[in-house]
C-alpha cells in the first residue's frame, strides 16, 4: 500500500567494526581477555568493585556489564545489588533463510514490525547475497541455534507480502541468532535497559540489559551514554 524510503540505510561489516574498536582500546592501553568468566563481584567499603575468578582478584572503580545474553546472570553475581534490579531472561531465537540465486533488489526491505521482532525482512550481505529474517521463536535455551527447515512456509508467506514473485524452492536454511529479551511471550515489549548507580545504588556499576538489535548500530552512542552515567561531570 505504501512504503518509506531511507536512502541512508545500509549495512556494516560487524567483525571489522569490532576489530577496529579492539584496536582503539589496545592503543589506549586497554586489554581484551577472553574465556575468563567472572565468578562474583563484591562492592567494597571504598566504593570499588572486587571482581573474582578462581584465585584472581581485580579491583575496579567502574564495571560495565555488557554481557549480552548473559548480562542478567552476571548482574545476579554482584553482591550488594538488590535482585529486584535484575530482570528475568527470555530467549527469542531468530532464524534466517538465504535466497538461492541473485536477488532482484539493491536495498534493504523492512515490513511492518511484528510482536517481539522487526519482522521477516530482506537484508543483503557484503557480497550482495540476500537473506530473509529473523522470525521470532521462543525457546528454552540460548544454545538452541539450529534453523528448522519446517519454518520455511511461514517465511514464504511473509516474504510474498512484499515480493509476490518469490519462486517456490528459492529459500534454504541459513543461520540463527538469539535475542537477549527481558520480557517473555505475550508480555509488553521492553526497550533497552541501561541501569546505572542512580537506578540501583551500586557505585561504579552499569548494567546493559536487553541490548538486542539495533544495539550494534547504537553501540557508540550507548558507550557515550554509559560514560556520562559513570562520569557525570564529564558532560
Amino acid at each position: 500500500v505504501a512504503a518509506v524510503r531511507s536512502p541512508s540505510t545500509g549495512i556494516v561489516d560487524s567483525h571489522a567494526l569490532m576489530l577496529s574498536l579492539q584496536g582503539d582500546l589496545e592503543n589506549a592501553g586497554g586489554m581484551v581477555v577472553l574465556n575468563t568468566p567472572v565468578e562474583s563481584m563484591v562492592l567494597t567499603s571504598d566504593a570499588t568493585l572486587l571482581i573474582e575468578k578462581d584465585e584472581t582478584r581485580l579491583t575496579a572503580r567502574a564495571v560495565v556489564n555488557a554481557a549480552g545474553l548473559n548480562a542478567p546472570a552476571l548482574a545476579s553475581r554482584c553482591q550488594g545489588l538488590d535482585a529486584v534490579h535484575v530482570p528475568r531472561t527470555a530467549w527469542a531465537k531468530g532464524s534466517y533463510f538465504t535466497l538461492t540465486g541473485r536477488a532482484p533488489f539493491s536495498h534493504l526491505i523492512y515490513p511492518v514490525p511484528q510482536a517481539a521482532g522487526l519482522g521477516v525482512h530482506l537484508t543483503l550481505d557484503l557480497g550482495g547475497r540476500a537473506r530473509f529474517g529473523p522470525d521470532v521463536q521462543w525457546v528454552d535455551s540460548a544454545q538452541d541455534l539450529e534453523v528448522d527447515a519446517a519454518r520455511a512456509p511461514g517465511f514464504y508467506a511473509d516474504i510474498r507480502r512484499y515480493w509476490p514473485a518469490l519462486p517456490d524452492g528459492a529459500l534454504q536454511p541459513g543461520y540463527a541468532g538469539m535475542r537477549p529479551k527481558i520480557h517473555g511471550p505475550g508480555e509488553l515489549a521492553r526497550d533497552f535497559m541501561i541501569q546505572g548507580p542512580a537506578d540501583h545504588g551500586v557505585a561504579g556499576l552499569v548494567n546493559l540489559f536487553g541490548i538486542e538489535s539495533p544495539g550494534l548500530t547504537s553501540a557508540l552512542a550507548i558507550g557515550q551514554h554509559v560514560r556520562a552515567m559513570l562520569t557525570p561531570d564529564s558532560s
